[in-house]
Parts: structure tokens; C-alpha cells; sequence
């Protein structure tokens, strides 16, 4: 991606317009506001929302956050959305009913500022499950990362800013779970009824520091990555790859592997569960291993679950026995590397990259940042390989920005020229 200094016109809104409008009146003191509890407005079903229809008719800036059922279900769909605006805490509940045509023309309107923390996931999911490409971001996660600050959670910055503790009781709940209790929605309800504050807070802090432009900058970025990325990604090519250890078998038993991890996929889309809730991957790798032929030796596999053996293990065997009786030459070992990678630099590079990330290493602590905010180690390591002439071409390169190459731009320039 090149230096994104024209984001903010092109989402058409004034580089310096989302803080403005966050900036606390001159005469409250927002540090010192109580936090009191508000109660939830629960939308379940369309009839419910007109409340929330009428709020967003008039609303400037609002909170957001979304819950996923991925640690639960075969699906990471969208679940829950919770909504804050000056008025109320509304739970939306996108399994109930489609809220998109709700929610569309506030979260796509530039003008309309919304409030995240940890924006990146939730805006694919947006993008993906209820079609919304949402502008106006004000993310916390990114405003603490650019002030320095070590920790970054959400229930930190809750607890440093506003003296406020979150819950953490339904950290791992199965937000696809209905009906979802009160005590649940109330849960899902702090994530946004205190951000508002929490961004008036940190908008401050961005201005005293100078660096209220580079939180603008990223969270434009931000917005713009998420709608770059495909809504349904491509699945990897062989699911053997992600298993721990998976390189060392032999041919036949990485097939024998693969049609294991189909058969547990096979049994996750069904029950709408997470594969690694059916069963782990140390069992399957075992049951590949001692091929058992017969379903009671399953169950005597550490790990295998005694009803899935029962219910299920007599595909499992059926699919391992057909790779036993394969011809070798049939079978597809563990894949080699695509090819496409760039390969390991020319070692004039990868001297280069080490100064390189000298001078980033150094400025990252004048600033007090973390060396992975102001540069990571792939967007200096491609600097080296591009080796730009001047700032222009410097800022041309993914993962550069307008603000980190006003930053450490020059530096690095002379670096390349062979003057620093």
C-alpha cells in the first residue's frame, strides 16, 4: 500500500476532523466524569429497533464492537453487535434479524464517527456477514499503541483512564448460544457504553503528544485493508499444514492425516462445532499412527472421545484403511514450499536491513513506541530490497506511512545513500 497522507480526503473527511469533533468542550473536565451504569436495549427482532432507528437519525459519533462465535462454532459468523450512542447501549443481535439496512448509512457515512477497539477483525466481519464497509474509525487499541503504552486492552485503558473494571466471566462464551441470558448481554453491553469516554480521553493524550494526524492516518489504513481483503477467504490448500509436526510423518501417513482432518471437518460443519471441539489433533495423529482396525481401539486413543468413536469411527476407519491399500505413488506427501516467496536476500541486503533497523530501533525509543509500531522488521526488510532514492519512493512502499516516513524517513534515506 503507498503512504496513505491523502487518506483522510479520500474517505472525505478532513484529515484533522475526526479529532476535532472528539476534543472534550473547553469547560468539562472529562477525566473526572463518574461512569455510571446504563441499561441495555436488547434488539432481537426488527420490530424491536425503532428506538435505535430514531437514535441514529440524529447521532454525530457512536461505539461499536462485535462478538464471533469462531472458539465455539465451525462458523466465525457474526453473533452479537453492541451499539452506544449518547443516548443508549443498544445489543443487536444479527442472528435475530438482518440489521445491515439499520446500520448501513451511519457506519458508511465518513461523517458519522465510530468508536472501536481492535477494529481489524470486526470490520472484515462487517464487510463479510452484513455487507457494511464502515468509515469514521476512531480505534483505542491504535491510539494507545501510538502513545507507547505497554498495555493495550481494552480493560487496561478502562481501568488507567476511568477507573473502570471490566468483567472478565463470559471472556470464552458461544456467542451463538440463544437465548443469551442477561447477565450475558450486560457483559457484552461494557464493551461499548464506556468507549466514547475512553476516545475523548485518548484524543487528548494524541494532541499533547503531537500525534493526532498518525492516529488518523492508521485508522483510515485500517478501513481500507479491511475492504481489500476477499469476504470469503481462500481455505489453505492442504489442512495438513497446520498441524504441529505434520512435516516429520511419511507419505502415507500424511494422506492418512488428511483424510483424518476431512473426516473431523466432515463432523464440525455438521454439529456447527470448531473442529478442535470434536476432537484435538494429538488423537488423530496417534489413531494415524497405531492404525486400529477395529472402533473399541479408538476409544483407546488418550483423547478420543468415547461417544464420537462410537457414533463416528467407523468412517474414520474406513477412509484410513483406503489410504493402507493405496498404491504409494498415489498418495500426496507433505506439500514443499509454493516457490513464490522472495527467498532469503543477498547478504548486501540483509546488511543493509541490520543498519536499517538500527536507525529504526533507535528512533522507535526516542519516541517511545514499540519498534514493531514504527516500522516491523518486513516493512524495513523491504526497504533494504528496494533501497529507495528519495522520500517520495520511500513512501511508496506497503506498509509505510506518511507519518513514519516524516518520522524516521530521513534516516533511513541516509542510511541508503551510505551517509549514516
Amino acid at each position: 500500500m503507498a503512504a496513505t497522507g491523502a487518506l483522510g480526503n479520500t474517505m472525505g473527511v478532513a484529515p484533522q476532523a475526526l479529532f476535532d469533533f472528539y476534543s472534550a468542550p473547553s469547560d468539562r473536565e472529562v477525566v473526572t466524569l463518574q461512569i455510571r451504569p446504563m441499561s441495555h436495549i436488547h434488539l432481537g427482532s426488527s420490530q424491536d429497533a425503532q428506538a435505535l432507528r430514531d437514535d441514529l437519525a440524529t447521532t454525530r459519533r457512536l461505539a461499536l464492537d462485535c462478538e464471533a462465535a469462531g472458539f465455539h462454532r465451525y462458523s466465525d459468523r457474526l453473533c452479537l453487535l453492541q451499539l452506544t450512542t449518547e443516548r443508549s447501549t443498544y445489543v443487536i443481535d444479527p442472528l435475530g434479524f438482518d440489521p445491515s439496512e439499520l446500520l448501513r448509512g451511519p457506519l458508511e457515512n465518513p461523517d458519522v464517527k465510530v468508536v472501536m477497539h481492535g477494529a481489524d477483525f470486526d470490520l472484515r466481519l462487517l464487510r463479510r456477514d452484513v455487507g457494511i464497509e464502515l468509515r469514521g474509525l476512531f480505534d483505542t487499541q491504535i491510539a494507545a499503541q501510538l502513545l507507547g503504552e505497554e498495555s493495550i486492552g481494552l480493560a487496561a485503558l478502562l481501568e488507567s483512564r476511568l477507573d473502570v473494571s471490566l468483567s472478565k466471566k463470559f471472556q470464552r462464551a458461544d456467542w451463538a448460544e440463544r437465548p443469551l441470558n442477561d447477565a450475558m448481554l450486560e457483559y457484552a453491553a461494557d464493551d461499548t457504553r464506556h468507549l466514547m469516554r475512553l476516545a475523548d480521553i485518548m484524543v487528548q493524550e494524541l494532541e499533547a503528544a503531537g500525534r493526532e494526524s498518525w492516529a488518523e492516518e492508521e485508522c483510515r489504513a485500517l478501513e481500507l485493508a479491511a475492504g481489500s481483503i476477499p469476504a470469503e477467504p481462500a481455505e489453505p490448500a492442504d489442512p495438513v499444514v497446520r498441524v504441529k509436526g505434520a512435516r516429520k510423518l511419511s507419505t502415507r501417513q500424511v494422506a492418512a492425516l488428511r483424510v483424518a482432518l476431512e473426516w473431523r471437518n466432515d463432523i464440525a460443519r455438521k454439529l456447527d462445532r470448531a473442529p478442535f471441539r470434536v476432537i484435538g489433533d494429538g488423537p488423530l495423529i496417534d489413531a494415524v499412527a497405531t492404525r486400529p482396525q477395529q472402533v473399541r481401539e479408538l476409544t483407546d486413543i488418550k483423547g478420543f472421545p468415547a461417544r464420537l468413536a462410537n457414533e463416528e469411527g467407523a468412517v474414520l476407519l474406513e477412509r484410513l484403511d483406503r489410504i493402507a491399500s493405496s498404491p504409494e505413488d498415489q498418495l500426496l506427501p507433505y506439500p514443499k514450499g509454493s516457490g513464490k516467496g522472495t527467498g532469503r536476500a543477498p547478504p548486501e541486503v540483509e546488511a543493509l536491513a541490520d543498519r536499517l533497523k538500527s536507525v529504526r530501533n533507535r528512533k522507535s525509543d526516542e519516541l517511545g513506541l514499540p519498534r514493531g509500531t514504527l516500522l516491523s522488521n518486513a516493512v524495513v526488510n523491504e526497504i533494504a530490497r528496494v533501497a529507495p532514492a528519495d522520500l517520495a519512493e520511500l513512501s511508496g512502499i506497503d506498509g509505510m506511512r506518511s507519518w513514519k516516513a516524516d518520522a524516521v524517513g530521513a534516516d533511513l534515506l541516509a542510511v541508503i545513500r551510505g551517509s549514516g
